[in-house]
């Protein structure tokens, strides 16, 4: 009898085992989100969820955009978690997002929502592109204060600025895109080859330039808002420039890979992001977040920048990426950092 109820009790541990195995799910979650805050978002999340696993797969957006791209056929990942919205509108033009309604949707600013019912991809916040001035370097440089984007042409910035390449970097695209937009065809590549004389190197991050700039390695890196503010506030000599002419800008946006075999698990993860909490926890790295009034002002962020945004053309730029980039990297590649 002893014997028989060991054994028992042994298959009801086994059972619960098996049936919590069962339970529990993993996402592959494909992201361009800065590598130093993910653990917070997967942290918070299980406190809802803790029987899902975030696996996360972290790269640059163009590195993530083009991975999602070469396995169309194959998918890999089942969410991809803050990726730039002109990359989104691109895999949705592939049909390569499943669509779907997160919950709280309805709070969210309208143009951080897919234009479809149900929408392929929703925003979470949105990034906004600045100059990063090092007051010192640039003092020891005999440099003036840029105000535009054009003045960064002057001849005094020769070898003195350092840009994102928009082939890896979602910074980058935003930038090229922008020009683009403001400038014209013709113009923008005008602008882009008289900028280019004074780049010294293009870098394959986003951050990396205003990063660069606050250690003193260059006078100005061309990157975006908030990582100034976050590097000024860690007492780096910048200064955050926003040019008169506009700035470009670009929101993070998270959707369901078609074909996921997690479908409810992924769901969940994508009611997650829009949710209070995690936009409290965006407006931590970003000043505009796609709830409107949750966003509390970050220190040292830019006067004005928020006017300052260009009325950005997401299909324009989402339909021409391909025609863009590889134009830019035919003119300016031979400047990029090794990869």
């Amino acid at each position: 009898m002893e014997k028989s109820i060991k054994m028992l009790a042994t298959t009801a541990i086994l059972a619960l085992g098996t049936a919590t195995a069962a339970l529990a799910e993993e996402l592959t979650v494909y992201t361009a989100v800065e590598a130093e805050d993910l653990p917070r978002y997967a942290e918070t999340f299980n406190k809802a969820y803790p029987d899902i696993t975030i696996n996360w797969v972290r790269d640059s957006t163009g590195i993530i955009t083009a991975k999602l791209l070469a396995e169309k056929d194959n998918p890999q990942a089942d969410v991809v978690w803050g990726l730039a919205g002109t990359s989104l509108l691109l895999l949705k033009s592939e049909g390569m997002l499943e669509p779907y309604a997160p919950a709280g949707m309805d709070k969210l600013d309208p143009k951080f929502v897919d234009s479809d019912n149900p929408p392929a991809w929703v925003g979470m916040d949105a990034w906004v592109a600045a100059v990063c001035y090092n007051t010192v370097e640039a003092e020891k440089a005999g440099l003036t204060p840029p105000t535009s984007w054009k003045d960064l042409t002057d001849p005094q910035y020769a070898g003195q600025i350092i840009m994102p390449n928009p082939n890896s970097s979602g910074t980058g695209f935003l930038d090229v895109s922008s020009w683009l937009q403001m400038f014209g065809e013709d113009g923008g590549w005008a602008y882009m080859d008289a900028l280019h004389e004074n780049i010294a190197r293009y870098t394959h991050s986003g951050s990396k330039p205003c990063k660069l700039a606050a250690a003193g390695e260059i006078p100005i890196g061309i990157s975006f808002a908030f990582r100034g503010a976050k590097s000024k506030a860690a007492g780096a000599p910048l200064e955050i420039i926003v040019p008169s002419e506009g700035v470009g800008w670009e929101m993070e946006a998270t959707a369901i890979i078609a074909g996921t075999a997690h479908q409810e698990a992924a769901q969940k993860l994508v009611d997650f992001s829009v949710s209070m909490d995690a936009m409290q926890m965006y407006n931590q790295g970003y000043a505009v977040v796609a709830i409107p009034g949750v966003a509390k002002p970050v220190e040292y962020f830019p006067e004005g920048l928020v006017d300052a945004m260009i009325d950005n053309d997401f299909e324009w730029a989402a339909n021409n990426r391909a025609t863009i980039l590889a134009e830019w990297q035919k003119r300016y590649d031979g400047k990029s950092d090794p990869k």
